[in-house]
């Protein structure tokens, strides 16, 4: 792969359209990234955003096995169509089908029937996967369109059989109810239903063989939800080097969905047809930004990016637009497409603005999903899936993602009623301590919260106080003076939590007392997977605010310089989410993201630059186990992508993005109005890693951002490069 990889990246270094159009970007892709570590991806057929995640599963349970696949694992037992890219939640592996000859290996549960596999026998690239199982001799290949998986076995000869395993589950997910039916000999349909993080999760499937099975076993066996729990066995004569393709459509509406997605999108039983239009798919989406220099490593990594936050969110609607909502009723969209799957607390700080750029029709099908979400819900989306809310982690962050999209005149959704959506939202009294913190100016830390077990009262604070600036900005830019106002003030809570005695974001009761024995090490259930170092940034709406409670920038700087010089006596054990540490920078956890970026701010943009080079090539590389944390559906691989251009979004919504130092001399971003923004960087070496001047289509320029709208004109920004830090160029 790292050949041809090296060889098609050299397409296009030049930057020219034909180049670009020619260059296979799926190949480039490495989707084993992440498969390894905490990474927690999966490596199979996937298109953009697409419903089905066709992907091997080991066949266990267990934090490394989140989503199905665990590269240091040696057993598959079964291919499922759902899955979840980067989280912490172990949930999905819905229709899992199984191909054996006889007779077929089967262990005890929870692994069941499995084979053996190596990784000298499986490759991936963007929309295709593929693996010899070395117990049955059969080679499978994995790829997908947005509503269909499709599979091709190719057998050794002799009796065999394919499993379809309605039964089996994993980690969090439970089989509620399922079913098969027999539509005719080459086809079956049915569902199934599921309990987990996924509340009443439903997916009715279509599948078709290309061939007619000799016979067909159902076995029904009650679940421990007081469902049944379906196997099927299809039994296949088979000569040398038969294929059998196995198209298997999926939807959230009903078997008759899943029908009309089959029928639709993969209608003949042409496995290298669909792998041509997923790679053609991927090529349209990766081929928006060309990048030039740096090393193999670095492109692969870049567009594994790339690739990675193209994963979710997931549509959820079918080919007619039909989808279930969130009130368990279908709906219909009209004329746009239903999404789900959004971690918002992880995406609104990267991967939501790079959509802006690299897809506005899906940005504003979103915002229309939110807004339908909000009708048949109540309130907007925290951690919307699979059509229902998990309730997991925590603010309100569809808010940012909204006001961006608006700031940015992004889609044609109904600004009146979002941020109608936003306001009621946010004035939800009996919500996660809403009403407290209105009361307040803070969520106090000993009130029971009945909607999560959790306490994270500090971060909800600072996460509310961030959502309501975004509130602010959409209401004053919409001419709402009043809305704008008070979220202006609701945005200003941050300061309640600042203790100036520790010079800390702290805990505070209900009476006001600050936290006792508060230490900002100390990992607490105050503090949303993080502790006090972690979260003291968390004021991406006013850090020039946040720089004068820290007593000015020299003291704000050097309290930057403790956050990544800074480790605790001993070596007490980290949580599981603090991975990819720098000092008390915790990379594999989302608030850690913008801060790197915030040495700007203090006329010290070295110290940017040497931090996000640090990060970009120690803590993302061309491996199994290159990630350092969860990639939390394209977050963490959002950062990449942003900061290797040599910019990144420290306040979302602001449409700045703070100048770091690029990972290419050319980054070439084509946008949607037909305009192309660039980025060069002559001179860059390991060495040359610091900025020293900047110019603006050859004007010097002497701001630490750019703006969106010098983007969106395709404005070319020159950086010239050298060895030495200390040079700051906008002050």
């Amino acid at each position: 792969m790292t050949a041809a990889a090296a060889l098609l990246c050299s397409c296009g270094a030049s930057g020219d359209k034909s180049a670009a159009d020619s260059t296979d970007y799926s190949a480039i892709v490495n989707p084993f990234i992440g498969t390894d570590f905490t990474g927690n991806t999966y490596p199979g057929a996937q298109v953009p955003f697409g419903m089905v995640q066709l992907s091997p599963d080991n066949g266990l349970p267990g934090w490394d096995r989140i989503s199905g696949y665990f590269y240091p694992d040696s057993t598959i037992a079964g291919f499922s169509h759902t899955h979840l890219s980067g989280t912490g939640a172990g949930d999905l592996y819905d229709i899992s089908f199984m191909p054996v000859t006889l007779p077929y290996v089967e262990a005890e549960a929870p692994l069941g029937i499995y084979s053996k596999f190596s990784h000298d026998d499986e490759e991936a690239s963007a929309g295709y996967y593929r693996v010899i199982l070395k117990d049955y001799g059969i080679n499978v290949e994995l790829t997908a369109t947005e509503r269909t998986g499709i599979q091709r076995y190719t057998f050794p000869g002799g009796d065999a059989a394919i499993f379809l395993n309605l039964r089996k589950a994993m980690n969090w997910d439970a089989t509620v109810d399922s079913k098969i039916e027999v539509v005719d000999s080459m086809t079956v349909q049915g569902y199934r239903f599921s309990a987990g993080w996924a509340r009443d999760q439903r997916v009715y499937f279509q599948t078709r063989f290309s061939k007619p099975w000799k016979s067909l076993v159902i076995d029904s066996a009650a679940t421990d939800k007081g469902g049944m729990g379906v196997v099927a066995r299809f039994d296949f004569d088979t000569t040398e080097g038969e294929q059998i393709i196995v198209a298997t459509a999926i939807s959230g509406v009903s078997e008759e969905g899943a029908a009309k997605n089959l029928s639709a999108e993969a209608p003949h039983n042409d496995f290298d047809k669909y792998l041509a239009e997923a790679r053609k798919a991927w090529n349209a989406r990766l081929g928006t930004i060309e990048v030039s220099g740096g090393s193999n490593d670095d492109r692969v990594n870049f567009y594994t990016a790339m690739y990675h936050s193209m994963l979710a969110p997931t549509i959820y609607s079918d080919v007619d637009g039909r989808y279930f909502g969130p009130d368990k009723q279908i709906h219909q969209a009209d004329g746009w497409t239903n999404f789900s799957t959004f971690s918002l607390w992880d995406t609104f700080r990267a991967s939501h603005p790079l959509f802006t750029y690299l897809d506005t029709e899906h940005v504003n099908d979103m915002i229309k999903s939110f807004l339908a979400f909000y009708e048949q819900n109540g309130r907007l989306p925290v951690w919307n899936f699979q059509g229902g809310e998990t309730d997991m982690m925590l603010g309100y962050h569809a808010v940012p993602v909204i006001v961006d999209a608006y700031l940015k005149g992004i889609g044609d959704f109904d600004a009146e009623k979002a941020l109608a959506a936003c306001v009621a939202t946010a004035n939800i009294d009996e919500y996660r301590g809403i009403g407290l913190y209105k009361e307040k100016g803070y969520v106090p830390y000993d009130v029971v919260d009945p909607y999560n077990s959790e306490d994270w009262s500090l971060s909800r604070t600072l996460e509310y106080a961030y959502d309501d600036y975004c509130i602010a900005r959409m209401a004053e830019k919409m001419g709402k003076k009043d809305i704008a106002d008070q979220f202006y003030a609701r945005s200003q809570n941050y300061r309640n939590v600042f203790n100036p005695a520790t010079r800390f974001m702290q805990p505070r009761d209900s009476k006001g007392n600050w936290q006792p024995d508060f230490s900002p090490d100390d990992y607490t259930p105050h503090i949303s997977e993080s502790n006090g170092w972690h979260y003291f940034w968390s004021v991406q709406q006013d850090i020039p605010g946040l720089i004068a409670l820290t007593g000015g920038e020299d003291k704000f700087a050097a309290k930057l310089d403790s956050m990544f010089t800074y480790t605790p006596a001993g070596n007490e054990e980290l949580p599981i989410f603090s991975t990819g540490m720098i000092g008390q920078y915790a990379h594999g956890n989302e608030p850690s993201h913008h801060v790197i970026y915030l040495y700007n701010k203090v006329g010290q943009p070295w110290k940017t630059a040497q931090y996000a080079k640090e990060v970009m090539h120690k803590l993302y590389f061309n491996a199994p186990a290159g990630l350092c944390g969860n990639d939390d559906l394209g977050q963490t691989s959002a950062w990449f992508v942003f900061s290797a251009m040599g910019f990144y979004p420290v306040d979302p919504v602001s449409g700045e993005y703070e100048i770091g130092s690029p990972l290419f001399e050319e980054s070439r971003m084509r946008l949607p109005n037909g305009k192309i923004f660039t980025v060069k960087a002559p001179g860059l070496s390991e060495e040359n890693i610091y900025v020293k001047s900047v110019k603006v289509d050859g004007q010097p320029y002497d701001k630490s951002y750019i703006t969106h709208d010098q983007i969106m004109n395709g404005s070319t920004v020159e950086l010239e490069m050298t060895s030495t830090p200390g040079i700051c160029w906008y002050r």
